[in-house]
């Protein structure tokens, strides 16, 4: 390679046929007409034949920009973010419809009035109403009627029940003030216990822990998903930058020769898999905002019914969802960048 680069500057360096060795323009250029510019023997410089200017090596990037490769990796680079936005947007609509349902269940109690021998269930019921709002931290109680309960049961049991000759236990619902918590709720099951025997308080805890339970679960799920599309795209963006450095193996080795350094190769390679992680996230992490946009507003247009939920409810996300999704869009059009910084390093190392 050195000997091909001596004696490429040799034939540099020698006069052009037609010219003095002082360089003097060839007897053609000297004899023009009067009047007439003297035309350049050897046409103009950087110059085509046509007249179009020729684009200088200085200004040719070492990775080509518009290559499949390059198209390919922008569209890998556009499911990663879109799968990733994804997983945001429902991993936040799942936790702000558990914070939902979770501030409902605190705000809210039932007692439960079982039917025995011998037992008046509506003086019952009047005395746990009673009770209950005689509690401090109780906002407001009252007792469901035959009718309310029996629309309770429908889903199971059917429309038209007759509730006379069913022990169907019969509910107060209480509505807690806000910032009540568990001494409000220990005051009144001992309330109830020693004046309404047969009442039973249920705080819904049960339900609350499952809610928290599956809200982990779900948050869980979408960090793994979301390491999992990351380790996907470091690896497809290091083997397209390795082959983008294998494809422009004679380049660097010539520029290692006439001594660039390593950082303005790195950098070469960099700018080019930014702009690609660029293009890629945006076209991804847009699909994202658009899907949970138009999943939030077009039912609401055209007036649809609401029983096309999910089971938790309609998975809507707040602004803190769209800015998790642009946050996933930025960190995946990074990792792109630093994962094509440190592969050319490693690869150049090889090289050298």
């Amino acid at each position: 390679m050195s000997g091909l680069l001596t004696a490429v500057a040799g034939r540099l360096n020698r006069p052009a046929r037609g010219a003095d060795p002082a360089g003097a323009p060839p007897a053609s250029a000297a004899r023009a007409a009067p009047g007439e510019k003297p035309a350049p023997a050897g046409g103009k410089a950087g110059a085509k034949p046509g007249g179009a200017p020729l684009r200088s090596a200085a200004q040719r990037p070492i990775v080509p920009g518009a290559t499949v490769t390059a198209r390919a990796l922008i569209a890998v680079i556009a499911i990663m973010t879109f799968l990733a936005g994804i997983t945001i947007g429902a991993v936040s609509a799942v936790s702000n419809v558990a914070t939902e349902w979770t501030s409902d269940i605190a705000r809210e109690t039932t007692i439960q009035i079982r039917p025995g021998d011998g037992l008046d269930v509506e003086a019952a019921l009047a005395k746990a109403v009673n009770v209950a709002r005689s509690t401090e931290g109780v906002a407001e109680a009252r007792a469901l009627d035959e009718s309310e309960t029996a629309a309770l049961l429908e889903p199971w049991l059917g429309a038209g029940i007759d509730l006379a000759n069913l022990p169907v236990p019969r509910l107060v619902v209480v509505n807690l003030t806000p910032g009540a918590g568990a001494p409000v709720l220990a005051a009144l099951r001992a309330s109830l216990a020693e004046q309404v025997p047969s009442a039973t308080l249920d705080d819904h805890r049960l339900w609350a822990e499952r809610l928290s339970s599956t809200a982990r679960t779900a948050m869980a799920i979408g960090l793994a998903v979301l390491g999992l599309v990351g380790a996907a795209t470091v690896l497809c963006v290091a083997v397209a930058t390795r082959a983008a450095v294998d494809a422009a193996r004679s380049v660097v080795e010539v520029l290692h020769l006439v001594g660039a350094r390593d950082s303005f190769i790195v950098s070469e390679f960099q700018h080019h898999f930014l702009t690609v992680g660029l293009k890629g996230a945006a076209i991804g992490g847009g699909a994202a905002v658009a899907l949970f946009f138009i999943g939030s507003t077009v039912p609401s247009w055209f007036a649809v019914d609401r029983s096309i939920d999910t089971l938790v409810g309609a998975l809507t996300i707040d602004l803190r969802g769209y800015g998790g999704i642009f946050g996933v869009s930025v960190l995946v059009a990074l990792v792109t960048t630093l994962t094509s910084r440190a592969t050319v390093y490693r690869t150049l190392r090889g090289i050298g």
